[in-house]
């Protein structure tokens, strides 16, 4: 019988005070989109090489446009970087994005960007005339349940990412990239929050996507609350060290400094829920702004709005809110997986998650079926 598993906000779990987006995602920010392909296949007794596949690829499209064409503002900040995210450097020196934000397993990095730039040139003709494209793609490792060696993403796997990315509700846990994470011993994967805030006379929206990948059981605390010292069994063979890319969006007009500044806020969401940005753990944020497009080339002055910095705090507060949140949405929405050698990597109980919760004053409860 399947795991019944639900989002963190279906069980009255939230973080902080602030009014969640009708999605609870990153979508909830206009025209972002999301698509997911998992590559899921094989069983434990495949040789290392052959199997088993437990990968897969998350695809975040920024806007419906041409992104090589009409760029967004953005930010990067990297609270450990044991991890890659390509493309970080350009977002860091030029304080702009120009192509999907792609997410993978570490050793499917190289197929993956090759993958996106030959997405992006049959979509555009003119990337590779006058200038080529970077795209952005981050990476975490999956070693523990995937069979690494075999280098199972392909690069019509991350085409089918791409094209799948859309608007609306979209799926977390063990789907896309997040098929063989793992995030405080128990499984993780892809999460999902998003806020609503004021900021001056304007409603604005942020959004997270989490690819969770971090983090030890002992250190694991929801809304304040020790769940990883409450349950401390069901664990897996070996904690492997991970990493956690968080991407942000927000509909607020930002300056590039401002995005950067977004970006440094989710890494405290991190810590809220138990990560101290670990020796081996590539921890790496990107924000960004869909509030502006700025055309690639153009001979006029190009002015800039941006909310003044009086008026940060409170997106600031969304930043680490939906971090910490995505983060636990994760965890709950992730299914239990086994893979290479057998490994498994539990799901976390939600019935003794309610359990510890409420027990510490939480009001929570397991949606009726």
């Amino acid at each position: 019988m399947p795991e019944i598993r639900h989002r963190a906000r279906d069980l009255g779990i939230t973080i902080g005070t602030l009014p969640s987006g009708p999605l609870g995602a990153i979508t909830d920010v206009p025209g972002v989109g999301v698509g997911h392909c998992t590559v899921s296949w094989g069983g434990p007794d495949l040789a290392p090489g052959d199997g088993p596949a437990r990968t897969g690829v998350t695809a975040i499209l920024p806007h419906d446009g041409s992104l090589f064409g009409e760029r967004l503002v953005a930010g990067v900040f990297a609270a450990n970087g044991v991890g890659e995210v390509i493309g970080s450097t350009c977002v860091e020196e030029w304080g702009v994005i120009e192509s999907p934000l792609v997410l993978t397993n570490t050793h499917a990095l190289g197929v993956a960007c090759d993958a996106t730039v030959r997405w992006m040139i049959g979509r555009d003709p003119v990337i590779g005339l006058d200038d080529t494209v970077i795209p952005i793609v981050g990476e975490c490792d999956d070693g523990l349940l995937n069979d690494a060696r075999g280098v199972h993403v392909l690069p019509e796997h991350v085409h089918a990412a791409l094209d799948a990315a859309a608007a609306g509700p979209v799926a977390g846990g063990s789907v896309g990239a997040g098929t063989g994470m793992s995030c405080h011993d128990f499984k993780g994967g892809i999460g999902h929050a998003s806020r609503i805030v004021e900021a001056g006379a304007s409603a604005h929206t942020v959004g997270v996507l989490v690819l969770t990948n971090f983090g030890t059981r002992e250190r694991l605390t929801i809304d304040g609350v020790p769940v990883g010292r409450e349950i401390t069994d069901l664990m897996p063979v070996e904690n492997r060290p991970g990493s956690c890319i968080v991407v942000l969006a927000t509909d607020a007009p930002l300056t590039a400094r401002q995005c950067r500044r977004m970006a440094v806020r989710c890494a405290l969401g991190l810590a809220l829920s138990g990560s101290y940005a670990a020796d081996g753990s590539g921890e790496i944020m990107l924000a960004f702004s869909t509030a502006q497009r700025l055309p690639r080339e153009s001979g006029a002055t190009l002015r800039l709005e941006s909310v003044a910095n009086d008026y940060m705090s409170e997106l600031f507060e969304a930043a680490v809110d939906a971090s910490a949140e995505a983060i636990i949405d994760s965890l709950c929405s992730a299914t239990t997986v086994v893979g290479r050698n057998g490994n498994i990597v539990h799901a976390l109980p939600l019935d003794r998650l309610v359990d510890v919760m409420s027990r510490y004053g939480r009001s929570v409860r397991l949606p009726v079926a």
